[in-house]
């Protein structure tokens, strides 16, 4: 009787070692395979799309290129007056500043949160690029929003008091003294017409990112115009998007 308590013990023993020791390889294994495994992607990645090494600027003067622009613009859902402001805005900005790479795609990101490229309050822009009404944001004083006491006498946004972001691109009167540009060579710039607001967006963005190739770059630059990581996560999510969906331009 002993013997087989013996027995019993010793073979109970044996059970729990092959147990640990089948345990132990599986969990080595695992642990082997997940190394053998390549790192997941990093979040910056996204950016690629942005870069204008992906999405070029396009000389809407060229024939092929103007065939773009009008599948582009069907494939986006841009309208194509806007659409063309952004691509030779960022051109143009690039042209200035060549080590920034500003894409297209981003000045279109940023006019599509901003106003919904112009289309604010129901509103469409003309053959010319204008803004067929004031486009306005709310007034700045404080009430859920940054206090920015009037800047302009009211030239602007039509109030005296206090100041409202304006046009297309939404800049602050003050902002738009300093950035503002004559997009459309009409020898003025005015925050309401698309050309100009969009030239002036992208040389700001360039102003600020530097090199927007980078993941850095491109995230700084969109933050300085509204500090919000929301709005940040907004534009390069709808930046991608347009980037995906038009395809590079040449």
């Amino acid at each position: 009787m002993l013997r087989l308590k013996r027995l019993a013990v010793l073979g109970l023993f044996a059970f729990c070692v092959i147990t640990a020791f089948f345990f132990w390889a599986l969990r080595y294994s695992g642990a082997e395979t997940r190394a053998a495994l390549p790192p997941p992607p990093r979040a910056e990645a996204k950016l690629e799309t942005l870069s204008t090494g992906i999405t070029s600027a396009v000389n809407i003067t060229r024939s092929t290129d103007a065939q773009w622009l009008i599948d582009a613009a069907a494939q986006t859902d841009i309208p194509a007056r806007a659409l063309q402001a952004y691509v030779a805005a960022a051109g143009a900005a690039n042209e200035s500043a060549p080590a920034c790479g500003i894409g297209w795609n981003t000045v279109a990101g940023v006019g599509f949160v901003e106003s919904g490229h112009g289309t604010y309050g129901g509103g469409s822009l003309t053959s010319a690029g204008q803004a067929s009404g004031p486009i306005v944001g709310p007034s700045l004083n404080g009430d859920g929003f940054a206090a920015i006491p009037d800047t302009d006498a009211g030239a602007l946004d039509g109030d005296a008091q206090w100041d409202h972001a304006v046009g297309p691109m939404q800049f602050i009167p003050s902002t738009w003294q300093l950035a503002g540009r004559d997009g459309n060579g009409d020898g003025k710039a005015d925050p309401f017409n698309i050309d100009d607001a969009a030239l002036s967006a992208a040389s700001y963005l360039c102003a600020r990112g530097g090199d927007l190739t980078t993941a850095g770059g491109w995230a700084d630059a969109i933050y300085s115009y509204n500090q919000s990581d929301t709005y940040v996560a907004n534009v390069r999510d709808r930046a991608t998007a347009y980037a995906a969906r038009a395809g590079t331009a040449g």
